[in-house]
């Protein structure tokens, strides 16, 4: 299990755009990937989930990658964060 940790910094958090685009590049991969903070984590393969977070900027959000390709997965996801949030 691979786990990264990011603070956002844009100061909208995780909105719209950046939310649909994370989404996207999370369900390429076969593994579980999962989105959230320390009160609640959700599926970072949906929309809808990962909307309902509502993570603001200066927060923290933990994503977990659990999978055959979690390596991939998470430097990936993790570049897409600092590059876009």
């Amino acid at each position: 299990m691979q786990e990264i940790k990011y603070v956002l910094k844009d100061k909208l958090g995780i909105h719209g755009r950046p939310a649909a685009q994370l989404v996207k590049r999370a369900a390429k991969f076969k593994c579980d990937v999962q989105i959230g903070s320390s009160v609640k984590m959700v599926n970072a393969k949906r929309i809808i989930g990962v909307m309902a977070l509502t993570l603001k900027q200066g927060e923290e959000c933990t994503m977990t990658f659990n999978g055959e390709d979690e390596e991939e997965a998470a430097a990936a996801c993790k570049a897409f964060l600092e590059e876009n949030l």
